[in-house]
């Protein structure tokens, strides 16, 4: 009886955590801060009650829930936005995060009176910038497209490298007798596994997906989760880079035609907001408030450094030659938020029992608070500040959103027409389409329309049509084909004697010769 009593008192407690949690982003995005801090905050309340320092549970969740956000952020990524800033979000994730790691752990080695290594391990555990907290914070951000695309590039990518620097310098630091050369060696090809793996898993998940034919439509969303948690661990077991797979693989699906690829899509934001939830609380669980007032001094000083002095300089060397304003290293440098992966790798000194473990957890976990609050509260005012809010685009137009008819051949796809579509302002008999495509409504300023063959399509409509899933390519070219340019046709006047009869000779009207 007590422990079904139990049993009850626990789930009950998490539905109280996932309703307090969904409830807090509200307040999240009105401060403009990243989710995290609230639910980290609710853990450390929840401390009071429930006794937790389990970091290998807190380890598990958090990777499953880094996981689901990186999918999430891929599948949101467009390549067509990243492709021209590629090169240096790389750099960024890469030289950028190498500067930043020895940057604070020099600091930290006087700071906190650690050993060399240990001060480096410090440094690469809050390297990198957190892709759940950039994705927060920048997601409804009136900030230049080429800015967020590079931030959010950078932080969906430089896991890896925080995550490689970490567990080799706890190798190093357990073994000193590891050869360099031999990490060398590890990172290309973690870093290579990675990216190929993550190609062709993408590419046979996009072919699974558009071939197989589910009873039900809830079955694609899971099957696309459990691509992605393939990925990782695919990657992972032969020695790879399971997260830069993980994001590779979603790119790739986000960027390629995907039946039910807008259910997905939903599916993974209410899914990875539930895992930020569990895995922040959990977090905030492992942290003893009693212990914080004793770091508040060392942390808030590397907390400083790191925001003013390491990341800055990893910035500035690391797009040295990129074409980025000094008012746009500027507000790279202060975007670079950090999270969740700083939190779960500071689980991994304390799984390794290191000394100053505890200790390390701690005082990342007081930096990553006071990132989160002071640069995510004042990213969007600083671009405004600079000039670098951009302007507001509307968003793309959603396509082939599906609905499931049991094991019938057909589905049921929607598009928002703009006025760059050549459909726009055309009647639907003038469209041409199949027989064996129906129009089956329009949305047209919150109203209802039963589309006629004579109804005339506007920019700003939501059509609605059921098509064979075979015709799926030929309704897409017809429907977001481009309109053709408008040519401008301007009168040109010659002077009377030299004016030309254009008019074929007639008995009315004879040429001069005639």
């Amino acid at each position: 009886m007590e422990s079904t009593t139990l049993i009850n008192s626990l789930v009950l407690l998490m539905a109280g955590l996932l309703l307090v949690g969904v409830l807090t982003t509200k307040f999240s995005s009105r401060f403009g801060m990243p989710a995290l801090v609230l639910f980290i905050a609710v853990g450390m309340v929840i401390t009071r009650f429930i006794y937790f320092d389990n970091a290998f549970i807190t380890q598990i969740v958090g990777i499953l829930a880094l996981i689901v956000i990186l999918f999430e952020g891929g599948m949101q990524t467009k390549f067509d936005d990243i492709k021209p800033v590629i090169s240096s979000a790389l750099s960024l994730a890469t030289v950028g995060v190498l500067l930043t790691a020895f940057v604070v752990g020099v600091a930290a080695k006087f700071v906190l009176g650690l050993s060399w290594t240990e001060g480096f391990l410090f440094g690469a555990i809050v390297g990198s910038t957190d892709a759940a907290a950039v994705f927060s914070v920048l997601g409804g951000k009136n900030i230049k497209k080429r800015l967020t695309s590079t931030l959010e590039a950078e932080s969906g990518s430089n896991d890896p490298m925080a995550m490689f620097l970490t567990i080799s310098l706890i190798e190093f630091f357990q073994h000193p007798d590891t050869s360099i050369l031999k990490l060398i060696l590890s990172f290309i090809w973690e870093m290579g596994i990675g990216l190929v793996l993550g190609l062709l898993i993408g590419r046979l998940a996009v072919y699974v997906i558009n071939k197989i034919n589910f009873d039900s439509s809830g079955l694609y969303p899971v099957m696309a989760l459990g691509f992605a948690v393939l990925s990782y661990s695919g990657t992972s077991i032969i020695g790879g880079s399971g997260l830069l797979a993980v994001y590779v693989t979603a790119i790739v699906m986000g960027n390629s035609e995907l039946a039910y690829g807008r259910s997905i899509m939903h599916f993974n934001q209410g899914f990875g907001w539930m895992m930020q939830i569990v895995m922040f609380v959990l977090l905030g669980l492992l942290v003893f408030p009693n212990e914080l007032p004793s770091i508040i001094g060392p942390g808030l000083l590397l907390s400083l450094i790191l925001m003013l002095v390491a990341r800055p300089i990893g910035v500035f060397i690391s797009t040295i030659a990129m074409k980025y304003s000094f008012k746009e290293k500027i507000l790279l440098s202060w975007a670079g938020l950090r999270g969740a992966v700083p939190i779960v790798l500071a689980t991994y000194p304390l799984l390794a029992h290191l000394e100053h473990g505890r200790l390390f957890f701690n005082v990342v976990f007081f930096v990553v608070m006071t990132s989160a609050i002071i640069q995510g509260a004042t990213v969007s005012p600083l671009a405004e500040k600079m000039g670098l809010a951009g302007d507001l685009k509307p968003t793309n137009p959603s396509l082939l959103e599906l609905t499931a008819h049991g094991k019938t051949k057909s589905e049921i796809n929607h598009i928002e027409v703009n006025t760059s579509m050549a459909i726009a302002g055309k009647e639907i008999l003038e469209l041409d389409l199949p027989e064996d495509i129906l129009f089956t409504a329009i949305i047209r300023n919150e109203q209802i329309i039963a589309p006629r063959g004579n109804t005339r399509i506007e920019a700003g409509d939501t059509l609605y049509m059921l098509s064979p899933k075979s015709k799926r390519k030929q309704l897409k070219a017809i429907l977001t084909s481009p309109a053709l340019p408008v040519v401008h046709l301007t009168e040109v006047k010659q002077p009377a004697d030299q004016a030309t009869n254009i008019l074929p000779p007639t008995e009315e009207h004879p040429n001069k010769e005639d």
